[in-house]
């Protein structure tokens, strides 16, 4: 991983530590479950943006340069790399379920309101 994106990573991981502690505290104050469950929807879309700029700098740098060097077992750019799109695959039926879920929430809250 570059170091520019390695840092943004760590930040980014460290913000979404610090909001799953404060989850936590929600929890503990037993506080309304839309608004934990707001801040867990949150947490999940910052997470999707780490694993997207994770993928981001793996297909720039690390595939690429396995593919300019020809060495197509460096970074598993060999038969692992088709493992590794059907994992995006999988990926992808999740965040469907996570806008359904969203706007259920939404739904909720106009209706609680």
């Amino acid at each position: 991983m570059r170091d520019e994106a390695k840092a943004e990573t760590l930040k980014r991981l460290n913000r979404i530590a610090g909001q799953v502690r404060g989850l936590a505290g929600m929890v503990e104050d037993d506080r309304y479950c839309i608004d934990i469950l707001t801040q867990l929807s949150a947490v999940r879309a910052a997470l999707r943006r780490v694993e997207d700029e994770i993928l981001r700098d793996h297909v720039g740098n690390c595939v690429e340069g396995a593919i300019k060097s020809g060495n197509k077992t460096d970074c598993g750019t060999d038969g692992s790399l088709r493992a590794r799109g059907a994992v995006g695959e999988f990926a992808r039926p999740s965040r469907e379920r996570d806008r359904q879920q969203d706007c259920h929430r939404q739904s909720l809250r106009e209706s609680c309101a």
